[in-house]
C-alpha cells in the first residue's frame, strides 16, 4: 500500500507540473546527493577529433599525477508532453541518470521544478504514454573516466547522441567542500593546470541562486549543468565525430 501511494505521489506531481500549478522546485525522494561543482564543455582541439582531444586530457591529468579511478556516465532520455494544457505549450521533460547513484533518477522539466526519485521510475515513465511521448534518437550521454587528484575528482566524458560523438565534458570537484563561493578561486586555478583557457566561468546553476556561490551544492545543481551541456551539444557538428 504504501509502494503505491508513492507511486500515485509522483504521478500527480508530474501532471501538475504539465499543468502548470504551482509544485516544489525540487522534491527530493531520496538522499543519494553527491556535491558537484563544475560541470563544463571542453572544445575540440583544431586538427584533432573528440577521441584524439578527450586523450589530450587525460594524458595531462596523468603527469599532474592524478590516479584513474573507474569510469562514470550520464545520460538523459526527453519526453514530450502530449498535447497542450491550458493553452499553454507543451513542456519537456528530461529523465537523467547518473552511475555516481545508480540506484536513483532525475526528472527535470523545461524551465519548471525537478524530483529525484528511485530506480523504478523509468517504469513509470512506460505507463504515463497517453501523457508524455518519448523523443527517439535525442538520448545523449557522456562517458569516459573518473581521475582523483588530492581532494580534487575529475570526469572527462566524451558526448555522444545516436552514435555520434557531439562534444567533450569535464566535471569537476573539490570533495572537502559543498559550498562554491568557499572553494571556487582554489578549483578555478586546479582547473586552469589542464584546461588552460578552457576555464569555465560561475556556472549559471549558482549564479540564479539567492545566495550564488554561497548556496550548497547538490545532485540538483550537477544534472542541471549536464542539462544545459546536453542540449546546447544536440545543436552542434562536430568534424571527425563518429565514435570508433
Amino acid at each position: 500500500m504504501a509502494s503505491l501511494l508513492a507511486v500515485r505521489g509522483t504521478v500527480s506531481l508530474i501532471l501538475e507540473a504539465t499543468n502548470m500549478q504551482t509544485v516544489p522546485r525540487s522534491c527530493r525522494l531520496d538522499f543519494s546527493i553527491q556535491n558537484r561543482l563544475s560541470v563544463c564543455q571542453v572544445p575540440v582541439v583544431e586538427g584533432k577529433s573528440v577521441q584524439q582531444t578527450v586523450d589530450m586530457l587525460h594524458k595531462k591529468l596523468e603527469q599532474l599525477g592524478s590516479v584513474k579511478h573507474g569510469s562514470f556516465c550520464v545520460d538523459c532520455e526527453t519526453y514530450h508532453a502530449t498535447g497542450n494544457v491550458g493553452g499553454q505549450p507543451s513542456k519537456l521533460l528530461y529523465v537523467m541518470h547518473n552511475s555516481e547513484t545508480p540506484l536513483s533518477c532525475m526528472a527535470l522539466f523545461e524551465g519548471g521544478p525537478c524530483l529525484v526519485a528511485d530506480a523504478n521510475f523509468d517504469a513509470l515513465m512506460s505507463k504515463l504514454k497517453s501523457h508524455f511521448q518519448n523523443a527517439k534518437g535525442h538520448k545523449v550521454e557522456s562517458r569516459g573516466s573518473r581521475y582523483r587528484y588530492c581532494d580534487f575528482l575529475i570526469k572527462v566524458g566524451t558526448v555522444t547522441m545516436s552514435s555520434s560523438a557531439r562534444g567533450i565534458s569535464v566535471e569537476v570537484e573539490y570533495c572537502p567542500c559543498v559550498v562554491p563561493g568557499d572553494c571556487w578561486n582554489l578549483m578555478k586555478e586546479f582547473m586552469q593546470s589542464f584546461l588552460g583557457t578552457s576555464v569555465p566561468e560561475l556556472p549559471s546553476v549558482f549564479a540564479a541562486k539567492p545566495e550564488g556561490l554561497f548556496a550548497a551544492a547538490d545532485c540538483v545543481d550537477t544534472m542541471t549543468q549536464y542539462l544545459e551541456l546536453f542540449n546546447k551539444l544536440r545543436k552542434l557538428q562536430i568534424p571527425g565525430s563518429n565514435v570508433r
